[in-house]
């Protein structure tokens, strides 16, 4: 990767925001209010067993096999190479997520589904208290992946499981979510998902389905004339050129030059 400056913009905050996507777009039909919650009643009991239809097969998840994988396989972080083992931190239960990396490529290039899910995983501290540890494996190599991390402001322990990728990925590929099993020294699998079974991940889409205009994607049933710019093919994750989370961090003032050291 050639070094490059950082991107310098006068007002990135204002980068972000698209009032236009919902300009002028229909509304619902109005009611009074008795009318309105007796029609929310009705859905509740929807919601309430879908709900119910989580928690079965959050059961089913529990009650899985699982494979063993070797716990010596190594990643790279920032204590340098280490096993897999050791990505438990001290924990039994690992999961990671696999993030895509486009090599040499500039941060507005990277992976804008990768930074959309893993980006939502910040607060730790209850996963941690589960016995659970959350780590990200890139794709790419290391410092250039790692700057990255730092660039986003991601606390989450980050490796590079680019020298190992076969072994981990074992004919699956990176995008996915996968948990493991740490008792004693052996290491085992429980659990992978990938598509839309990383929504999991990002509370933002959860949100979005409580709104009367959704995520505005094509692929919802929505009324006659909704919004739904966002196309799905990477570009609902994007604004203006670039991950959508990336102009938080170019406001707050952060550089997104992955060439620079961490000490630079």
């Amino acid at each position: 990767m050639q070094c490059r400056e950082a991107t310098v913009i006068d007002r990135p905050e204002d980068e972000i925001r698209a009032p236009e996507v919902t300009e002028g777009a229909p509304l619902p039909p109005l009611t009074d209010r008795a009318a309105w919650q007796a029609q929310l009643d009705e859905l509740a009991v929807r919601e309430k067993a879908h709900t119910r239809e989580g928690d079965a097969i959050a059961a089913a998840r529990r009650r899985l096999p699982m494979v063993e994988i070797d716990g010596s396989i190594p990643v790279i972080g920032e204590r340098g190479r280490v096993p897999l083992a050791d990505v438990f931190e001290g924990r039994r239960q690992l999961v990671v997520y696999y993030h895509m990396w486009h090599d040499g490529k500039p941060a507005e290039e990277q992976c804008e589904g990768c930074t959309f899910f893993n980006g939502q995983v910040s607060e730790l501290s209850y996963l941690h208290a589960r016995d659970v540890t959350y780590a990200t494996f890139s794709q790419g190599p290391y410092e250039e992946s790692a700057a990255y991390r730092r660039f986003m402001g991601y606390d989450a322990p980050w490796y590079s499981a680019r020298e190992s990728e076969e072994a981990l990925l074992a004919g699956r590929w990176f995008g996915m979510l996968v948990s493991y099993l740490l008792d004693g020294d052996r290491v085992f699998e429980t659990y992978w998902t990938t598509g839309r079974g990383t929504e999991v991940m990002a509370p933002a889409y959860g949100i979005l389905d409580r709104t009367i205009y959704g995520r505005q994607e094509p692929f919802e049933d929505s009324q006659e004339g909704w919004p739904q710019h966002w196309v799905n093919n990477g570009s609902q994750f994007r604004t203006n050129g670039r991950p959508s989370a990336q102009w938080s961090r170019l406001a707050a003032g952060r550089s997104d030059d992955l060439t620079a050291s961490p000490t630079s």
